[in-house]
């Protein structure tokens, strides 16, 4: 399905031109709150970023640990596509920094508003411009190439506003950015601000949105449909306080809406996006636009019917776009059609008679409010159908666990598969995580599967709590199965769980061959 063009949108002017991506996952991605990536986890996600095609990556902030200078270092060596920037303010110290790490491009701010300069700097306009302009040459002398932030644009006087952009432009700076630093500007304030600066400056126009009213990618787009051409954005969103403007949902709003280009490979939008979650440790909410689990899946029986028949019903790209796939739900909402459509994936062809009973009895388990994983939907199936189908593919037969203080987490597991016995042994952070990695190591290496999703909740107080366990897999065509277990054993029960998801999802694999 190509639906790449929303014909309601009148192109602009510049609808030729390729919009820059800016990435700043590793700097302003980095100050969410209770984050800190280490430098091999930084360098791993640099790859990722410029495998998806971003044009540039601010590397992070180098005068802010040895550390930081070090992993900025690392990554300026690797010989990337993309420019790599580092932030620095307009000091010199901040600058030094950057030469430090053999940076080739530098991102320079200074404050512009009045707020920012009197309780932050403590300077006036005429201490602000002098510094502005002392960095940019000091820059340029060095041999760098300069983007100029003026921290706070939209609170501030836009006549000072474009006489430190006029005199930025003029001292040599190579590109100026408008940041909306507190996400306080509306769509239509910044489409007239970028018309008067891009009016009254020669060089390209940089925005950089930050998301505490929602607005960000909205601003963003806003920016680029009046002059700019290249937006600040972050992998999910992330960023300070509520967040950046997220590069997901810019470039496919660019993509699908203003038929605009990027160097953007959309294809590998979910994967990074998933990848930066799990380096970072933060977690992607499921309703988030493009990249969010529920993003293309559907349980309403109105919305599955119109699905089978035509995704261009209730869906308004195909999820290949982004490396995605549409999933059916099981639930209280779900219809036969829904239902149907699931079991045949399976290989399941239930009656008309069966399918009823299937469809009614997972209600029943949704009415308690329970959601039905696919795992639980085909043993529902299973019993009403007397099907003997869903014999275990993967059948274990022991696991142990040593943990402990000052002991690392190890889990060994011995399970057999296709007639042939498996041991595996793992490290992790805890002992879940290692059992579910021995297991994994096991399912990767035999029929490509992995862990997409691991979820725990206490179901009960006190000591004694039972443990709810929900894992999601998926198989190397993209195909995802969940399954759910209980117990006062959280281990064993992640354990079930995983167990169970990996035999249904093997069963599609056997029925599909």
């Amino acid at each position: 399905m190509d639906n790449n063009t929303n014909k309601n949108i009148k192109n602009n002017n510049h609808s030729e031109e390729k919009v820059r991506i800016f990435d700043t996952t590793l700097r302003d991605g980095e100050q969410t709150p209770g984050v800190s990536v280490n430098p091999e986890k930084k360098i791993k996600i640099a790859y990722r970023l410029d495998e998806l095609g971003v044009d540039a990556i601010e590397a992070g902030f180098p005068i802010v640990s040895n550390g930081e200078r070090e992993s900025i270092k690392t990554i300026v060596k690797q010989g990337f596509k993309a420019n790599i920037y580092g932030l620095a303010r307009t000091v010199k110290t901040d600058i030094d920094a950057a030469l430090a790490c053999d940076l080739q491009y530098i991102h320079t701010f200074i404050a512009t508003s009045e707020i920012h300069m009197k309780y932050k700097l403590n300077m006036n306009k005429e201490q602000v411009l002098e510094r502005a302009i002392w960095a940019v040459e000091y820059a340029k002398k060095h041999g760098l190439e300069v983007e100029f932030s003026a921290e706070d644009a939209t609170r501030s006087d836009r006549d000072f506003l474009i006489k430190v952009f006029k005199s930025v432009q003029e001292a040599g700076a190579n590109r100026i950015d408008i940041p909306d630093t507190v996400g306080y500007a509306t769509p239509e304030y910044i489409s007239s601000l970028v018309k008067e600066v891009s009016e009254n400056l020669s060089i390209p126009i940089s925005m950089h949105c930050h998301d505490d009213f929602g607005q960000a990618v909205a601003n963003s787009l806003a920016g680029i449909n009046s002059g700019a051409n290249c937006a600040h954005v972050t992998i999910n969103g992330i960023g300070e306080r509520a967040g950046n403007a997220s590069l997901e949902e810019f470039v496919m709003s660019l993509q699908c809406l203003y038929n605009r280009k990027t160097n953007i490979k959309t294809q590998l939008l979910y994967e990074i996006s998933k990848f930066v979650s799990n380096t970072m440790g933060i977690i992607v909410q499921p309703n988030k636009a493009i990249i969010g689990e529920n993003a293309f899946g559907h349980e309403s029986g109105i919305h599955t019917h119109g699905i089978i028949n035509n995704p261009l019903t209730y869906e308004p790209i195909s999820p290949e776009l982004v490396g995605r796939k549409r999933w059916l739900q099981a639930g209280k909402h779900a219809g036969a059609h829904g239902i149907k459509a699931m079991l045949n994936e399976f290989g399941v062809n239930p009656t008309d008679e069966e399918l009823q009973k299937i469809v009614e009895q997972q209600k029943i388990v949704a009415d308690k409010g329970k959601s039905i994983t696919t795992a639980e939907l085909l043993s529902i199936s299973g019993q009403v159908m007397g099907n003997t189908k869903f014999e275990e593919k993967f059948t274990l037969h022991d696991f142990h666990i040593v943990t402990g203080l000052n002991i690392i987490p190890t889990a060994v597991i011995q399970l057999s598969t296709q007639g042939k016995e498996y041991i595996a042994s793992e490290i992790g952070v805890g002992p879940v995580d290692s059992a579910l990695k021995a297991i994994q190591k096991i399912a990767v290496e035999v029929a490509k599967i992995k862990v997409r999703e691991y979820r725990l909740e206490s179901i009960t107080g006190g000591s004694d709590a039972l443990a709810e366990v929900s894992v999601k897999v998926e198989d190397n065509f993209g195909n995802v199965v969940s399954a759910r277990k209980s117990g006062a054993d959280v281990v064993v029960a992640s354990v079930q769980a995983m167990m169970d998801a990996i035999n249904k999802v093997m069963l599609r694999k056997v029925l599909e061959s």
